[in-house]
């Protein structure tokens, strides 16, 4: 676990680098991971300068009033989907002063998962401002604590992706 920790340490080192070098501020929407992403970045001494806020949205109408996700792409896909996961992304940046957003919904288990939607499926989005969110959907394995800590850590390594693609 030491170790894992020093990964993720590692990666939001990269990350605020990355920010800090821009004057960007990060905000963050999360569901299944219940606020683990945000508890990772305010650990690290300093964060306050690029980690502006974060949403739990764990059910559905919070998801609706905090962050305006539509209740129609609710019934239509589903709360674990791209598309409320791409909604609660840009979300998080009309209801914040942050330059970049990641979400994240899923199904951390043990129960709540169906053939189409298993345990351990979790949706990602990234979002700059002016710009259309990059989604993925992931399939995770493990216990629920597993499952919301790969969750966390892709969250980073897709900011920091993300970040590198865009010109400084």
């Amino acid at each position: 676990m030491d170790q894992q920790l020093d990964s993720v340490t590692t990666l939001i080192t990269n990350l605020s680098e990355s920010l800090t070098a821009r004057q960007w501020t990060l905000a963050v929407a999360e569901s299944c991971t219940g606020g683990m992403l945000s508890e990772h970045f305010t650990a690290v001494a300093g964060s306050s300068v690029w980690f502006n806020c974060g949403f739990i949205t764990y059910s559905n109408e919070s998801k609706m009033q905090m962050l305006e996700v539509d209740e129609v792409s609710l019934e239509l896909f589903g709360a674990v989907s791209e598309e409320v996961a791409s909604e609660m992304a840009l979300g998080v940046l009309d209801n914040s002063d942050a330059n970049m957003s990641v979400s994240i919904t899923g199904i951390a288990g043990p129960t709540g998962g169906s053939e189409l939607k298993p345990v351990g499926m979790v949706c990602f989005a990234w979002a700059l401002e002016d710009q259309e969110p990059a989604t993925a959907t992931e399939y995770f394995h493990g216990d629920r604590n597993a499952i919301r800590q790969q969750a966390t850590e892709h969250a980073i390594k897709g900011l920091i992706s993300h970040l590198r693609n865009q010109a400084s």
